[in-house]
């Protein structure tokens, strides 16, 4: 039988303040408050809550039919706990249905698996761990900042246990390939991926309200014939985008929400289910292994990271941010925890790229890409300097990578102690439960007479 699985991701930028270079070392805090505030309120009022909203009432009219997946970043959930828990609410609501698959992600939505493996783990467990402690299931699905993926970064997924792994399905990829089928990591066969449709998932959107668009109006009737008039044995239809797209990049006056609403009723009429990507994996065997030697995304026509890392202002700031990532990863400082989250989202290097994608980019306080590198260094002089003065300039990475290991080798040997503690406690508890064994007296033998 043929299904649809529906994904959306949230992720709420950080907001950089203009910071000069005078500011280094003088000014700790990087942020515009009143700029991050009036965003998360702006999205959740024109998007979140209603989009939400219809997610909930989907669900429970359709009885459980309707499944739908979400991600969200670390960095978004911290930001909707302070600025809009009215969304927080409707996300413990919709996981209540039963009919929404929480998947697990970066916490900074950022570019760590492409830099350094151990800070990719501890982030990524980071938001797992979160995700766990909210809904009350840890997620057993990932998916990458952007949709991001090579053989190396699905190896390591697979190595912290995930079953599954959403990513693009980019042409120059696929080649005659279709993206309706699961397929396998080629370095670790235990990891199935899901592909994203980009033509299907763009419909909805990017092109959705563009009256000029040769297939619009777009109706549900219509859309679900597009996926019913696939060929048969293509069972798989992905469907990923973020979740502003329904009420920012779409206006709620295109009735995007009526469109999406329509969309289990009609699919119903055709035969076409809808499961979660765990649903679909553990149903589904993989059908061939893909191949991806490089990095590919979800983002821009190349489908690649040439939009965060295409020219030399970008990867020099990438390069000098996880110069530190090692170092950051063992201090205990908890505002320079959190720095490194801001400061790792990718959207501060899509700030600074001089690609013409024929899509306006928003750059926010920045009047050029140079600009934006300009800022992003100052901070990032000022953040390094912080870091640089917990442990001695001069130690080096071989001194450094020793320490990493000691605190792994005390760390292990403490969890092992602790282990056996418990164990013993649990042992010491069971034997003061059992009753007390009675004691027998002898009678003395009577003397022969």
């Amino acid at each position: 039988m043929r299904t649809i699985c529906l994904y959306f991701e949230i992720h709420q930028i950080i907001h950089l303040k203009r910071y000069r270079f005078f500011d280094i070392g003088n000014d700790h805090y990087y942020y515009d408050d009143y700029a991050n505030e009036t965003s998360i309120n702006e999205v959740a009022e024109r998007s979140y809550i209603p989009a939400l909203n219809t997610l909930i009432e989907m669900a429970k009219n359709s009885g459980g039919a309707f499944k739908v997946a979400l991600s969200i970043s670390g960095v978004a959930l911290e930001q909707l706990e302070i600025h809009a828990p009215a969304v927080i609410e409707l996300l413990h609501q919709l996981n209540d249905t039963g009919c929404c698959e929480f998947l697990a992600e970066p916490y900074s939505h950022g570019l760590s698996s492409l830099a350094n493996e151990e800070c990719f783990k501890e982030e990524v467990e980071r938001q797992a761990l979160k995700m766990k402690q909210m809904f009350g299931k840890k997620p057993k699905v990932f998916r990458n900042s952007s949709l991001i993926y090579n053989d190396e970064i699905g190896a390591v997924v697979a190595s912290m246990g995930f079953k599954g792994m959403l990513t693009e399905g980019a042409k120059h990829i696929l080649g005659w390939k279709s993206p309706h089928y699961v397929y396998h990591c080629n370095m670790n066969p235990n990891l199935k991926l899901l592909l994203r449709d980009y033509k299907l998932s763009d419909d909805i959107s990017l092109r959705f309200s563009n009256s000029e668009w040769n297939e619009y109006p777009l109706f549900a009737d219509k859309y679900i014939g597009w996926i019913d008039s696939l060929p048969q044995e293509e069972q798989v239809i992905n469907i990923f985008m973020e979740l502003c797209a329904l009420g920012m990049s779409q206006p709620l006056s295109s009735n995007i929400l009526e469109f999406l609403k329509a969309l289990p009723i009609c699919a119903k009429e055709k035969g076409i289910t809808f499961s979660t990507p765990t649903e679909i994996l553990t149903k589904l065997k993989s059908v061939s292994q893909l191949d991806v030697p490089y990095p590919l995304s979800w983002v821009d026509e190349e489908r690649d990271t040439s939009c965060w890392l295409g020219n030399g202002m970008q990867r020099e700031a990438f390069n000098k941010l996880y110069s530190v990532a090692d170092r950051v990863r063992i201090c205990d400082d908890r505002r320079i925890k959190q720095d490194w989250d801001y400061l790792q989202a990718s959207n501060n290097f899509r700030f600074m790229t001089t690609k013409n994608n024929g899509v306006g980019l928003n750059r926010g306080i920045y009047e050029s890409p140079y600009d934006a590198f300009t800022n992003y260094m100052n901070i990032l002089g000022d953040f390094i300097s912080r870091v640089n003065s917990l442990y001695p300039v001069d130690i080096d990475n071989e001194e450094l990578n020793a320490l990493l290991t000691t605190i792994k080798n005390q760390g292990d040997e403490i969890e092992a102690l602790q282990k056996e503690l418990s164990k013993a406690q649990a042992k010491l508890a069971t034997e003061d439960k059992k009753p007390a064994a009675k004691k027998t007296t002898r009678k003395p033998a009577k003397k022969e007479e």
